[in-house]
């Protein structure tokens, strides 16, 4: 239940590098790292239920661990894949619909931040988010 709560973005690492990793254009990357993004998390053992709000798009998400999912980003990508845990952290492991790459996409609760971190194709980025 370490996850539950409402968060909003704080800071971002490395963020604009990835988005360009990923293939979003320098427009909708420049946006993106001002979107503004809350997440709200609630757990019911190894169910979940997210909430994503930005200046863009509400989008929200519920999803079981282990179990396959769909996805889009904010930028239209089309993702499969499936959340566990390790430990105290959540780990997503999705496949990109497009390229068959895959986006891992890590999530650790360290006080009062939630950092959800990016893996693609070499490039690390982190976002951190602020509980409240």
């Amino acid at each position: 239940m370490t996850f539950n709560g409402n968060w909003k973005i704080d800071r971002n690492d490395n963020y604009d590098k990835f988005m360009e990793q990923m293939g979003i254009n320098l427009v909708k990357r420049k946006l993106a790292a001002h979107d503004n993004l809350k997440i709200t998390i609630q757990q019911n053992g190894d169910k979940f239920a997210v909430k994503e709000s930005s200046k863009f798009r509400t989008l929200e998400i519920d999803f079981t661990l282990g179990v396959t999912f769909e996805y889009s980003l904010a930028d239209g990508t089309e993702l499969s894949g499936s959340w566990a845990t390790e430990g105290d952290m959540m780990k997503g492991v999705f496949i990109r619909k497009d390229n068959g790459k895959p986006l891992t996409t890590t999530r650790i609760v360290q006080g009062d931040e939630l950092i959800q971190s990016y893996h693609y194709e070499g490039v690390d980025a982190r976002r951190i988010f602020k509980r409240g």
